[in-house]
């Protein structure tokens, strides 16, 4: 297969281009980026675009099963218009130009409580992008919600103290359903799913998350 992949730099997705590296069913793997990766290996593509100019770019969209864990966050946007630039403006077009070239299978990394008649702006525009995805109608669409992600030598101290106290709190039972799961588990799953063989588009949450780590292997 080939793989495609937008959000190569963040953790998720360092791991799961080092996943799909590894991984015999995949002999090319495509990434999109803006700037270079600190990795080298002979079935890695890297691409270098501007993210604005799809018409420059989307004649590489072409391959089997197409990865969007692409995100940030208002504090690192700068606002919420840069905000959503990242979280919905490039990850649809990167969609749409998938569809467009014929791609079957896409695989979205979107958020826990993502809804698009949400009251709170991330949420909002994370239930957006699904329902926008879902209207391009791909063969299979997957769509991951996650709640908080477990990132390696993560330097946000909000996030790390959070994880920590989230996890104590799982030990009594309560909060489960916000269960911290490491991107590399994320990472995982999402390959994965690209290896199912199915039609229409689901939505994985936490607990099914573990689950196709585990048992889809």
């Amino acid at each position: 297969m080939i793989g495609l992949v937008i959000g190569a730099t963040g953790a998720t997705g360092k791991d799961l281009v080092e996943q799909l590296l590894q991984d015999i069913d995949f002999e090319e793997v495509h990434v999109f980026v803006r700037k270079p990766l600190q990795m080298n290996h002979s079935k890695l593509k890297v691409h270098i675009i501007e993210f604005e100019k799809p018409e420059e770019w989307k004649y590489l969209v072409k391959g089997d099963v197409a990865f969007s864990c692409l995100g940030t966050t208002l504090k690192a946007a700068g606002s919420k218009e840069a905000q959503k630039k990242v979280d919905f403006d490039y990850q649809y077009n990167f969609a749409k130009i998938a569809k467009e070239n014929n791609i079957e299978d896409f695989i979205l990394v979107s958020a826990y409580g993502a809804n698009p008649n949400s009251k709170l702006f991330y949420s909002r525009i994370k239930g957006a992008l699904e329902q926008k995805i879902k209207d391009l109608h791909f063969n299979k669409f997957t769509i991951f919600q996650p709640g908080m992600l477990e990132r390696k030598c993560s330097d946000r101290f909000g996030e790390v103290v959070g994880i920590k106290v989230i996890k104590f709190v799982n030990k009594f039972g309560i909060l489960k359903s916000q269960k911290p799961i490491s991107t590399s588990i994320l990472a995982h799953a999402m390959i994965n799913a690209s290896k199912i063989k199915s039609n229409g588009y689901s939505t994985i949450k936490l607990g099914g998350i573990f689950s196709f780590a585990e048992q889809h292997n």
